[in-house]
């Protein structure tokens, strides 16, 4: 099987116009479930225009193929003179969001003067968890953003209520992975896609957690196991999540209680921007889920030819099977990260890390 052949668009991130497309000379790329990720490339110090090419303002969409694999933001660069490389250090799409707040701003009349005149607000809102979605990234995105595509986002008939006010500056990454993260949310990922043949768009997807599957896994079949680590430091006999003060000293708070061998074990987490006990069972349940059982998490590398983009996405699982002495392992796990490292020849190395899938599986999900 010929190898894949590797390259970097390069484009302006508040439009998605394609400037260059880059040659590379390593490049190494990764997606993280419900999180950024990272890529690094090398490129020939020659072929870069830094006129266009510049951190903050520019955007990169590793191309495989001609199709992107992944998207962000260019943050860093780091040019080494004596060996005529240029290494672009990016962030995906959502490190966007996390230097995006929700008090948002409105414009007002400038009486005629020239001078902006405007207010910051708060965001209360009590929606679908999809609809308090699009209104974050539409707050995001009214002014020179990145022009995230929601139109995938479906409502879930799971309704949350969220209040911040602006004095609280709420972090919009931050609020999008509380709402994930919470029992009966859900697994997210931005798609990056030719939007036509001169510009790249990126695409906000969610889904149900564990809906998709990836090709099961065998050590020394179809992949090298490379670690596998336990971790009961999560368990949890009560889990307690609390709320804000309220001016009192009393915060509100939500339990929940798991049945366990072993000797009584608390879990304990403050939301401090959480008001209402509804908003914190979910919270609490999701901690018991993490603490239902000791955590298993493999990592391994793919055998060469193996790996298919389209076939590993993190929030996806599998079973792994494992007989190696101590690690004796044959269950479902859900992918947590992908990490591409490709050399100058486009020789893919994939790796992989997974954690048990009873950790993601909701308990009580209304």
């Amino acid at each position: 099987m010929p190898n894949a052949r590797y390259e970097v668009a390069q484009f302006v991130a508040r439009t998605g116009e394609v400037l260059n497309v880059l040659p590379v000379t390593g490049i190494s790329y990764g997606e993280t479930l419900n999180g950024a990720g990272t890529a690094t490339a090398g490129v020939p110090l020659k072929a870069a225009d830094p006129d266009t090419l510049i951190p903050g303002v520019s955007a990169l969409a590793v191309l495989r193929d001609s199709e992107p694999v992944w998207g962000g933001m260019m943050w860093t660069a780091d040019a080494d003179l004596d060996a005529g490389t240029l290494t672009l250090n990016a962030s995906g799409w959502h490190s966007y969001y996390a230097a995006c707040y929700l008090g948002g701003f409105f414009r007002l009349p400038d009486g005629g003067d020239g001078r902006l005149l405007g207010r910051w607000m708060g965001y209360k809102g009590t929606k679908d968890q999809a609809l308090l979605l699009r209104d974050w990234f539409e707050r995001a995105n009214d002014d020179d953003g990145i022009g995230t595509d929601t139109s995938r986002l479906n409502t879930t008939g799971r309704i949350r209520s969220r209040e911040w006010g602006f004095s609280e500056f709420k972090n919009t990454a931050e609020a999008i992975n509380e709402l994930a993260d919470e029992d009966g949310g859900f697994d997210f990922r931005y798609e990056t896609y030719w939007r036509d043949k001169a510009h790249i768009g990126n695409r906000f997807v969610m889904s149900p957690r564990v809906s998709s599957t990836f090709p099961a896994l065998t050590h020394r079949v179809s992949c090298n196991v490379t670690r596998v680590t336990y971790d009961g430091s999560k368990l949890a006999s009560t889990s307690f999540a609390f709320g804000a003060d309220m001016g009192t000293g009393v915060k509100p708070y939500a339990w929940k209680s798991n049945v366990l061998d072993t000797p009584t074990l608390v879990q304990v987490a403050t939301y401090a921007d959480l008001k209402a006990t509804a908003d914190l069972i979910p919270k609490a349940n999701a901690i018991a889920t993490v603490g239902r059982s000791p955590i298993a998490i493999p990592t391994l590398t793919l055998y060469p030819g193996v790996f298919e983009p389209s076939a590993y996405l993190p929030g996806s699982y599998g079973s792994v099977q494992i007989d190696s002495g101590y690690v004796r392992l044959l269950d479902d796990f859900v992918l947590t990260e992908r990490r591409v490292d490709v050399d100058v020849n486009g020789t893919e190395t994939v790796a992989l890390s997974l954690a048990s899938k009873d950790v993601f599986v909701n308990g009580d999900s209304g």
